[in-house]
């Protein structure tokens, strides 16, 4: 048996798994069927109480005795469907999860003996978790353990992967970070009258303009990257976890010569409603206890190489920091525009190699500029999307709040 943290994964030895979700209080556990895109299809991919069998896909209660469970027959699941997430909310109306332990536990269906559990860390004000996903990569069947919370219910768990509840949902509020968004598209039977409806809450708010040109997600099957501005990239290979520690290089030149430019580079740290947890920098070059280290400052971008460099352990990281913004700050006043060949670089920092670069080829007449964020996802992988957005703040503290409203 194996027990299981936070983005961890196992293979599955056997076709047929159920998992259940144990507490001290009786909880509700549902299963959602997920296409490649993070949808469901239609409201027959949404499995729970009023709707208990799907394709491959079935809900048993346990009648308030025994912990609520969903089997998954791998070999019944239809084409298209890459992923079934078995999510938990206490049955009673509000109930949070502060004081109640929940633990999931995966068994072989044919003969119940079990395979690993898990127990969501840190748990507060969640009312409603993603507990564990069944996932398909590489034609392999597996399980991961997520324990990503939402503060508002099963409703915001629902919204996120593309169910539309019949009264109006708040957007997702995930304790912990949220999944791609996803627009709604179907909505879901009405609860049974043990559950209580959840009270209307405010519409989703329209949806954000279109990125900029060099939008989308790549990966690192193919090695190393450059990106341009909004691309994001994913620190997995071969659909797995590529590293756990990363050193951001950032390096620049003066524009011209014997003009020195004292520039400083800094990481934010925040945590799952983008409140900001911590900042590293010249003048304080280690956070969240030695996970973030700054290796010191460099007053004139002189010299070839990188001039500062950041160390991130993503693996000693807590997991209430959910999301680093990596920034530039010219200290000295001048402009962005007096300033060459400015970048960051994403190294693996057991090996030094290159993965990721983001040159800044167009400078705006600004003190500031967020270079790239690494935000980790609900299911415990990291992406890192570059950014290059210029603000006018010649310190890391004038970053914090555009940085928060651009994870």
């Amino acid at each position: 048996m194996t027990a299981m943290t936070p983005g961890s994964n196992i293979p599955l030895p056997t076709a047929r798994v159920t998992v259940d979700v144990a507490a001290p209080v009786r909880l509700d556990v549902s299963g959602l069927l997920l296409t490649a895109d993070g949808k469901v299809r239609s409201d027959d991919d949404f499995i729970f109480y009023n709707q208990p069998a799907g394709p491959g896909v079935t809900y048993r209660s346990g009648g308030g005795t025994a912990p609520d469970a969903i089997t998954v027959d791998t070999t019944a699941v239809p084409p298209g469907i890459e992923k079934i997430v078995i999510t938990a909310s206490p049955d009673a109306a509000g109930q949070t999860f502060q004081g109640i332990e929940p633990t999931a536990t995966l068994r072989n269906a044919d003969d119940n003996t079990v395979l690993a559990t898990f127990t969501p860390p840190r748990l507060g004000a969640e009312t409603a978790l993603v507990v564990v996903e069944i996932y398909l990569r590489n034609g392999v069947w597996k399980a991961r353990a997520v324990g990503q919370g939402y503060a508002n219910g099963l409703a915001g768990i629902a919204t996120d992967f593309g169910v539309t509840v019949e009264e109006p949902a708040a957007p997702a509020q995930p304790v912990t970070p949220p999944p791609a968004a996803v627009q709604p598209s179907v909505a879901p039977p009405a609860p049974p009258a043990h559950t209580p409806q959840a009270p209307p809450a405010p519409a989703v708010p329209p949806a954000p303009p279109a990125a900029a040109p060099g939008t989308g997600k790549i990966n690192l099957d193919k090695g190393r990257v450059s990106l341009q501005k909004n691309q994001t990239v994913s620190l997995m290979k071969g659909g797995r976890p590529l590293l756990s520690q990363v050193k951001m290089g950032l390096g620049w030149e003066p524009a011209y010569r014997g003009k020195d430019i004292d520039l400083d580079a800094s990481v934010i740290a925040y945590g799952p409603q983008r409140n900001h947890i911590d900042s590293c920098y010249f003048g304080k070059l280690q956070i969240v206890n030695g996970a973030i280290r700054h290796s010191g400052d460099n007053l004139t971008g002189e010299g070839g190489g990188d001039d500062e460099v950041i160390t991130v352990d993503l693996g000693r990281l807590p997991q209430d920091v959910t999301g680093l913004v990596f920034t530039v700050n010219s200290f000295s006043g001048q402009k962005f525009t007096e300033v060459a060949k400015a970048y960051c670089r994403l190294l693996d920092a057991t090996t030094g190699e290159e993965l990721v670069r983001f040159d800044l080829t167009s400078a705006e007449p600004q003190t500031g500029v967020m270079m790239a964020k690494l935000i980790r996802q609900f299911s415990g992988e990291w992406e890192m999307t570059a950014m290059g957005d210029f603000v006018k703040s010649r310190t890391v503290r004038g970053m914090v709040k555009p940085a928060a409203q651009a994870l």
